[in-house]
């Protein structure tokens, strides 16, 4: 019975696999990430998409975080739009939201130093859900790391 049941957790672990599943050592080639350009409006968004972009790739752990601009790969980007719309408004108020999504869109490329081939150029996009409290400009102040955040985790993803 004991054998049994030790098979069987050992069947529903068979596709795991500890560490990055692009066939590539773990920590064998470094990443720089360049600070982004802010092509919008909205101020502080190119420093907390590069922050949390650097910190998404330690976290992941397939490439080392090089910050000596001498990275395998480089990472640059240019944040192209920021988005914020209005999800569901006030019981009695119709006219003033109590929800918003914001979406930051960033041109993502990366480049390997060596060869200069592109390895990825294309547009990423993350999104968060805010809810309005006293006012929207605190609310986005708090909501820009999470979309942030968003936009790494999907970033490095790729």
């Amino acid at each position: 019975m004991l054998l049994l049941a030790v098979a069987a957790i050992g069947q529903g672990c068979a596709g795991y696999r500890l560490g990055p599943t692009n066939g590539v050592a773990a920590r064998s080639q470094s990443v720089q990430v360049n600070p982004f350009i802010n092509e919008t409006i909205e101020p502080r968004l190119g420093e907390a998409v590069t922050h949390a972009l650097r910190k998404a790739l330690q976290q992941d752990g397939t490439f080392s975080l090089d910050t000596s601009n001498s990275g395998d790969v480089i990472v640059t980007g240019r944040i192209v739009r920021w988005d914020r719309r209005a999800l569901s408004y006030q019981r009695r108020d119709v006219a003033t939201p109590r929800d918003y999504r914001l979406t930051i869109t960033a041109w993502v490329t990366a480049r390997d130093r060596r060869t200069g081939r592109t390895l990825l150029d294309r547009k990423v996009s993350g999104h968060s859900t805010v809810r309005v409290g006293a006012d929207l400009v605190s609310a986005e102040r708090q909501g820009l790391p999470l979309v942030a955040d968003d936009l790494a985790r999907n970033t490095t993803a790729l």
